[in-house]
């Protein structure tokens, strides 16, 4: 009950979503001058009769009167001059419409590709561009470059279209009108020249405008309106509660054979019609050549374009791997081709299409199946694969010569049955750096040396004992088993080889993000690593203090981005997707810009070039790329919430102790300046009546409360001008043992007659700290100690390195402080009647000194002192020494 309500919430949302985000309307014919055009700009006028803002970006009339005159009156953009191969072209100006922004917009040719030079290599990228800036878009298609459609509009006609169109770009269109015209009047109209001039038009009615191909692409754009009609009927229908079945995902299995692409553009066709999410899955053995992996990137690519999802299996047994995934992600339907005849496991029950329909009696198995394909396929691969045969052959044979050589050598010293080993190493030999039949080959002829050179009678195919049939019999089969598992072995090993350098090539740029100190080193750890294992020049991307992506890490050192990098740079960043080389956006770039982070979180970009030699980097490298560019994003991502996170601990502490500084002002200057001003009060009211000795002693009261406040002030201007605001701390190498001999001499300034003890390592110790705030944190706490000990009895301070941190213990001989109240102490304004704060403590000066240590990671407690008294204990983390010792 739960499913079908969400089912229905998420209909009327996507219905919703789709009436008012998707402006997209276009026009559907099945040839070209079936009126397309015509109808999209009559539309257009109706809207600018009503008041719209509608702009024609670019319409091709084709020398069409009708069509042209449509046009008068209309504002028409200005196209962009482009000069090509020695000629000059006018091309959509995708800037000028953006910067426009009208209301609706006229772009006609939606399967044009784009000349060298503009942001897009295809005007329906430009057109996807305007549609997410919120512009209505009015365009015009001919059903034949519809990507699914290539290959059976290719049977029809027997032309090759190469301009095609993604169906999932098709899928964002709110309307699609179908423009039609019966064949016969659209051939009428290209005789009379309303299509094409005449040469071309007398051309085109032989090849492509016959009445029977007319008729096959009619059928074709009713096929495709209607499913777009019955896609948005079902969506409306489970929105309002309709009765309709649980969409599960459709999955063609491919297998690296020419019929791949063909097998994609079916499995889109029925996922389509069912309205169901798709994949492309392919199960990687281990022993896929060059040419078959050309063949699965290009599958995989055409799938992505036309909206599945492209998924990359590895295992030995494919119909295990299929059925565990089908299981795993709710697959209903799975499709499947036959490429290649392999009879003796049809005959044994072990093909793949007979173990699915054993095995998955749940699902439906869809095979498809192209006579016409699979003999292509056969006659390319024999072409390929004759190079190499004939040298794995030549391998075969000589492997065979040296096993009868070595055999007749060991003739004088072995039986005949131990010979036969001899000729079990060459077939496991060969079967280790060969395929299956090379293997099989060597068997069968090692099979007939021994026999004829070895096994009585000599010299002939006759096998005159029983027992030496079965011995060569068995040792047949035992070289056919042996070269199968040996070359199962060998593409095992070759699978579990390219994963283990992924797999190392991730740990290792872990280790090394992991050890990174900051976002700088992060980028350049993460620049080495890509550059070391994708072998390809990388430059890391990211803003700097003007706003302008630079470069911050590159390898090699120094690399620069051309004016096209930059601006495919720019919409990467913009967009939060790849672009550049090796994407359909921007692509005459050199690098491919892959962003760092996420569209919420912009963390710079990566951008890669790889040799020139390399077309595109296939599945392994792109995965790989891909997923090491994502480590890099969260470790930047990592470093950026650490900085956050002391950035908000050093304000917490900035704002306590600010409080504390704020508070004191109203507190602690309102007692020397009240005892100030009564005793200058009474000088100025009975200073002739006064004694001479009373006079002296208020104005000692004057001066040693003007002394105590001036002090005081000068320890509110240390703290408030570190930061005007925020507490910053100006880090510096320095001796601890400076900032020790520092307190202490201005210590012994204040309380002359009070003895201090130091005691310090014997080695330097080296912090990287504000030396004016530390200094004045042990001033604070040596004033209190001296404030509160016996007169006679010194304060000690010991100084000591343990555990990684800095220990300063200052200890007096003074009350004490009991021990549920050891803690408050640092708390502003808190005294004990009995203990380090007496008659003159403000309850201020040890809350100061914590703020101080913990704004550099440190911390502040009171220990109890043996025989009596307090120790202040003061922790500080040591960092790792510099590389030169200030």
């Amino acid at each position: 009950m739960n499913d079908s309500r969400d089912a229905r919430a998420d209909a009327l949302l996507h219905a919703v979503t789709h009436d008012a985000g998707q402006r997209l309307k276009v026009f559907l014919g099945a040839a070209p001058g079936v009126g397309k055009t015509f109808a999209m700009l009559s539309a257009a006028r109706d809207l600018r009769r009503q008041g719209i803002d509608v702009v024609v970006g670019l319409v091709e009339t084709h020398g069409r009167a009708e069509t042209a005159a449509l046009l008068e009156g209309m504002d028409v953009l200005p196209t962009r001059p482009v000069h090509y191969a020695g000629r000059d072209f006018r091309e959509f100006d995708l800037e000028a419409a953006l910067a426009r922004k009208p209301a609706v917009i006229l772009v006609d040719e939606l399967a044009h590709t784009n000349l060298p030079g503009g942001r897009h290599a295809r005007r329906w990228q430009d057109i996807a561009e305007l549609l997410d800036a919120g512009i209505e878009v009015y365009t015009a298609l001919n059903v034949q470059h519809l990507e699914s459609l290539n290959d059976q509009v290719r049977r029809i006609t027997n032309v090759a279209v190469r301009e095609t169109v993604p169906d999932a770009f098709l899928d964002r269109a709110r309307d699609i009108v179908l423009v039609d015209l019966p064949p016969r009047e659209l051939i009428g109209r290209l005789k009379q020249g309303k299509v094409y001039v005449p040469e071309t038009a007398a051309v085109a009615l032989d090849a492509f405008f016959s009445p029977t191909n007319l008729a096959a692409l009619r059928e074709l754009a009713v096929e495709t309106v209607a499913a777009h009609v019955d896609s948005d009927l079902r969506e409306h229908m489970l929105a309002r509660g309709g009765a309709m079945p649980v969409r599960r995902r459709c999955m063609a299995a491919i297998d690296g054979h020419t019929q791949s692409e063909y097998l994609v553009r079916i499995a889109r066709r029925i996922a389509e019609r069912r309205g169901a999410p798709w994949s492309v899955v392919f199960v990687d053995r281990g022993s896929v050549d060059a040419e078959r992996r050309e063949r699965v990137d290009a599958a995989m690519r055409l799938a992505r374009r036309l909206g599945g999802e492209s998924v990359i299996l590895r295992g030995h047994a494919v119909a295990d791997e299929l059925l565990a995934w089908a299981d795993r992600e709710g697959v209903g339907q799975i499709i499947v081709g036959r490429t290649r005849e392999r009879p003796i496991a049809r005959r044994l029950g072990y093909s793949l299409t007979q173990q699915l329909l054993r095995r998955g009696a749940h699902l439906e198995l869809t095979i498809v199946a192209t006579p016409a394909e699979r003999a292509r396929a056969r006659r390319r691969l024999r072409v390929a694969e004759q190079a190499g045969a004939k040298r794995d052959y030549l391998f075969a044979t000589g492997a065979t010569v040296v096993a009868m050589a070595l055999s007749f050598v060991a003739d004088r010293f072995l039986s005949v049955a131990n010979l036969s080993l001899i000729f079990l190493t060459a077939v496991l030999a060969v079967a280790v750096r060969t395929r299956m039949a090379v293997a099989v080959y060597t068997a069968v002829l090692c099979f007939l040396g021994y026999n004829f050179f070895f096994a009585p009678p000599r010299y002939t195919l006759a096998i005159a004992n029983a027992d030496d049939v079965l011995a060569v019999v068995l040792f047949l089969a035992a070289a056919l088993v042996c070269s199968r598992l040996a070359t199962r072995l060998a593409g095992q090993v070759t699978s579990l080889r390219a994963a283990q350098v992924r797999g190392r090539a991730l740990i290792a740029l872990g280790q090394q993000l992991a050890t990174s100190a900051d976002a700088d080193a992060i980028r350049v750890a993460g620049a080495r690593a890509l550059a070391r294992t994708l072998d390809a020049e990388v430059a890391v991307l990211a803003r700097d203090a003007a706003g302008q992506l630079a470069v911050v890490a590159s390898v090699p050192a120094g690399l620069t981005l051309a004016t096209p990098d930059r601006a495919a740079a720019d919409w990467s960043e913009v967009h939060a997707e790849p672009a550049g080389r090796h994407t359909d956006t921007l692509n005459g770039a050199s690098f491919w810009m892959v962003p760092l982070g996420s569209e919420q979180q912009r963390l710079g970009l990566a951008a890669l070039r790889f040799p020139a030699e390399v077309r595109e980097p296939d599945v392994e490298r792109r995965g790989l790329a891909l997923a090491m560019v994502q480590d890099i994003g969260q470790a930047l991502e990592r470093a950026r919430l650490a900085d956050a996170l002391e950035s908000a601990r050093v304000q917490g502490e900035t704002e306590r102790l600010r409080n504390a500084l704020l508070s004191s002002v109203s507190h602690d200057l309102r007692s020397p300046l009240a005892s100030m001003i009564g005793s200058a009060g009474t000088l100025l009211s009975y200073e002739t009546q006064l004694p001479a000795d009373e006079r002296h002693e208020l104005l000692q009261a004057i001066l040693g409360e003007g002394q105590r406040l001036d002090r005081y002030i000068q320890n509110l201007l240390d703290m408030t001008r570190l930061g005007h605001g925020t507490l910053t701390l100006h880090r510096d190498w320095v001796d601890a043992g400076e900032i020790v001999a520092a307190a202490t001499s201005r210590m012994r300034k204040l309380f002359p007659d009070t003895r201090v003890d130091v005691t310090l390592p014997r080695d330097t110790v080296l912090l990287h700290v504000h030396p004016a705030l530390i200094e004045q944190a042990l001033f604070n706490i040596l004033e209190n100690a001296a404030r509160f000990s016996p007169p006679h009895d010194a304060v000690r301070v010991i100084v000591r390195t343990e555990a990684g941190r800095l220990l300063v213990d200052v200890a007096d001989r003074g009350p004490g402080i009991p021990e549920d109240e050891r803690a408050r102490i640092f708390d502003m304004f808190y005294s004990v009647s009995r203990g380090d704060s007496g008659k003159q403590g403000t309850g201020l000066g040890l809350a100061i000194c914590r703020g101080m240590i913990g704004a550099h990671g440190g911390s502040v407690e009171a220990l109890p002192n043996v025989g009596g008294g307090t120790t202040i204990r003061v922790s500080l983390p040591l960092p790792p020494p510099p590389d030169e010792t200030p």
